[in-house]
């Protein structure tokens, strides 16, 4: 018998979104580890709304905002206006959340208000360490072996917002810059003032960008430390030391594999001043010849980190193709972190996902 096309919504319902989501579905994991996070930084949370604590309304919970902040990374979703449309009617996005059928969404507006709020308080950075905790808990780290490299992350911002400094074009259009020598020196960028033109070939034009850094596990590939700055041709060593910094022990000697953008004298003096062996790539044709010699290259591990370094690119290329990092839709290098170190928080909770499988 034909059945009827009909609808009838019932007044009152027992479904939960719980029923909706498979049991093997990919978030489930990952947002008992976020939970789990987000748990132990209660104190910063109500650190961040305890000068509004005399009165007013009460604000969206930021465990929702930072969750629903990553789905907006999991799931390459442009814009915070399109991510609130999407909660609106995805149930599984609701149930991520934490939100019930019943509740309303939240305006978009409510990420640019409190997102100063969450960079103050460092919300991003601590769920980012607490992603390479769940990592080192569970034995994913060798806690001996890294890898280093950047990455170009291009800036909101086009070449017809570039200006001299001194103001002497102001009265000239915008548009008419061709023929004009430009150089972050005499120019910057009106509405992204800590751009930079950079370009890291010279096959490649120079946009307006920042820097992302990454420090990596050689065991799994899992990102161990970030740091953003802007571009410019020593900012890829002085972050990478000053990652190594935050890793390196007097009682352990550890490794760190890189390309030949960091072969040079005064990157592995440092790098030897912190207990630590540079495998870096030789870079023969660089003048004055390569800073490492045979006394690195002899040994087995040193090829060994060569191997292992450009597995650095998958983070990279994740966060590029899924995540937001290719181009960013925020301006300021406060900001330009935070979308940087949420997105390789993201990439993190993924591989542990993956990784889950072969080593519960």
């Amino acid at each position: 018998m034909r059945g009827a096309d009909s609808y009838n919504e019932s007044l009152f319902t027992t479904v939960r979104l719980e029923d909706f989501v498979p049991a093997s579905h990919p978030l489930r994991p990952i947002r008992a580890w976020v939970n789990e996070a987000l748990a132990q930084m209660d104190e910063r949370f109500s650190a961040m709304y305890e000068a509004d604590i005399k009165g007013g309304r009460p604000s969206i919970a930021p465990e929702k905002l930072m969750r629903a902040m990553l789905l907006q990374v999991l799931y390459s979703i442009r814009s915070e206006r399109q991510l609130m449309e999407q909660v609106t009617y995805n149930l599984l996005f609701r149930w991520f959340v934490g939100l019930s059928i019943d509740d309303p969404v939240w305006n978009h507006s409510v990420f640019s208000k409190n997102r100063d709020r969450l960079i103050e308080h460092e919300a991003v950075t601590a769920l980012f360490d607490a992603t390479v905790e769940m990592a080192k808990a569970r034995g994913l780290l060798s806690g001996e072996h890294f890898s280093v490299d950047g990455t170009l992350i291009q800036a909101w911002a086009g070449h017809k917002s570039m200006r001299r400094k001194d103001g002497s074009d102001d009265d000239r259009p915008l548009e008419n810059w061709h023929g004009q020598k430009r150089s972050n020196e005499t120019h910057e960028s009106k509405t992204d003032p800590e751009s930079r033109l950079y370009r890291k070939s010279n096959a490649a034009p120079a946009l307006l960008s920042y820097l992302g850094h990454v420090l990596t596990d050689n065991r799994h590939g899992l990102v161990v430390n970030v740091h953003t700055t802007q571009a410019d041709g020593k900012a890829e060593r002085t972050a990478a030391a000053e990652m190594l910094g935050d890793v390196c022990s007097d009682t352990q000697r550890i490794t760190v594999g890189a390309d030949k953008a960091y072969d040079t004298r005064g990157f592995v003096k440092e790098c030897r001043a912190l207990n630590v062996t540079p495998h870096v790539a030789q870079n023969l044709k660089r003048s004055g010849g390569s800073a490492i010699d045979a006394r690195t290259t002899r040994h087995a591990g040193y090829e060994i980190s060569q191997l292992k370094r450009k597995c650095i690119e998958q983070c990279f290329g994740w966060g590029k193709s899924i995540g937001p990092i290719r181009q960013v839709m925020v301006r300021g290098l406060a900001k330009v972190d935070q979308v940087f170190t949420l997105t390789m928080a993201a990439y993190n909770l993924t591989r542990l996902r993956g990784l889950a499988g072969v080593r519960p």
